[in-house]
């Protein structure tokens, strides 16, 4: 998503995460007003309907006929459509991490469990304890099998609690047995 694009819809976002502007859209989506029956619905001053209306249009989700000396508004659907088919997709949601290092979560996970090279603990939590599982996991060569003995010779460098260890790396599919013989599973 390009600069222009992300402000757009942070705008959009912006635009619709008021309570007010949210009621004044429903409201112009069944009915057509003018800023003095919005401010008698929604019991609101006049000023800051107009201030409401103004920042919808300046996405132009509302539209405005004048009419002698008021002016009516109303949404204006297929703009409201288009914005989200337009800037609400998948991929447009998902770019917006482009510049997050999406890493750092579990580099301050590391940071919290690792010292050196030994596991302080094994995390309670999940999501934490996959992270170091896929850490330890790491630590095995791809398409080396390894009899039990030297996987927990291997997984006691890291923590005493090997057993545990090796249980977990087996029921989060890290690494995969058969016969005795343990070996990193590498997802393709």
């Amino acid at each position: 998503m390009n600069n222009e694009e992300f402000k757009i819809l942070l705008r959009f976002f912006k635009a619709l995460a008021d309570e007010s502007r949210l009621k004044i859209l429903g409201i112009l989506a069944n009915q057509e007003c003018s800023v003095e029956e919005l401010a008698a619905l929604l019991q609101l001053r006049e000023p800051t309907i107009s201030h409401h209306l103004a920042k919808l249009k300046e996405l132009n989700l509302v539209t405005m006929r004048p009419e002698g000396n008021a002016r009516f508004y109303q949404l204006d659907n297929q703009a409201l459509q288009s914005m989200g088919k337009q800037m609400c997709t998948l991929e447009k949601i998902a770019s917006l991490v482009e510049d997050v290092d999406t890493e750092a979560w579990e580099s301050k996970v590391l940071k919290t469990y690792v010292e050196g090279n030994r596991l302080k603990e094994i995390p309670a939590n999940r999501k934490k304890r996959l992270v170091i599982l896929k850490w330890l996991a790491s630590k095995f060569e791809q398409g080396v099998k390894y009899p039990e003995h030297t996987l927990n010779e291997i997984l006691k460098c890291y923590h005493p609690d090997y057993a545990t260890l090796r249980q977990e790396l087996i029921s989060y599919q890290l690494m995969l047995k058969d016969n005795g013989m343990y070996w990193r599973f590498v997802q393709e």
